[in-house]
């Protein structure tokens, strides 16, 4: 059973008369540990995707399963054990970074020391303690997509989803911000991102593309050859 199954995921949207799919028949498993990248244009669909695997839009067809067990469209596994992470979710400019974090936990019951002392170490994990007192408005691009990434860790997810993690990052910024989402499945986080860039798949352990609603790549990971006991081997 994997972390993450999505199951023969179909969306659609109409614009007036027309209508533009989005996801036809997608089917993608992501586990424990792994990443999984998926490039497409942008409007491909991409987000879309993104959105439905965190349980915050519903598919028109199809069946997503987080934890073995049927996910729905505003249920409680965003925040509890599902993190989604894309720049620019703040309550306002009033409220400097470490504020924003604050909320998120209090909003779930935490108390204002066990908030603060979270979003702390979130923010250390991200190598990002230094914008603790700025401003959204003040951070650059690679420092927005860390606070984004300390924002989704404080709820200790096991599977992160991550929008667009390098655009409006400079380049020679990109391959950081890469390098932290790989040692964050290395720690035992599934990561699934969406790109418009192919350089946002360095570090995947599996990438696919989506183009007119079709998902292309290995929908599932790769199983690895049973090894047989060394007991077996000798015939014992």
């Amino acid at each position: 059973m994997s972390l993450l199954e999505l199951w023969h995921i179909g969306r659609r949207r109409r614009n007036g008369t027309r209508e533009h799919v989005l996801l036809a028949d997608a089917c993608l498993d992501v586990e424990e540990g792994e990443l999984v990248a998926i490039w497409g244009r942008r409007r491909c669909g991409r987000s879309t995707l993104l959105r439905i695997a965190a349980g915050i839009e519903a598919p028109d067809a199809g069946i997503v399963r987080f934890q073995g067990r049927e996910l729905r469209a505003g249920s409680q596994a965003l925040g509890a054990g599902i993190g989604y992470c894309k720049r620019g979710l703040y309550g306002g400019e009033s409220r400097g970074v470490l504020d924003e974090l604050l909320v998120t936990q209090l909003a779930r019951g935490a108390s204002e020391r066990k908030a603060r002392s979270g979003a702390l170490a979130a923010l250390a994990r991200v190598q990002a303690s230094e914008c603790a007192s700025f401003a959204p408005h003040e951070l650059d691009g690679s420092e927005a997509m860390r606070v984004a990434l300390a924002r989704a860790l404080v709820g200790e997810p096991s599977l992160l989803l991550v929008d667009d993690p390098i655009r409006d990052v400079d380049l020679s910024q990109r391959d950081e911000i890469l390098l932290l989402l790989r040692s964050l499945a290395d720690e035992g986080i599934a990561i699934l991102t969406a790109t418009d860039d192919a350089t946002g798949l360095s570090g995947a352990d599996r990438a696919l593309s989506l183009d007119h609603g079709v998902l292309r790549g290995e929908r599932t990971p790769e199983l690895a050859e049973v090894v047989p006991l060394r007991c077996q081997a000798a015939g014992r």
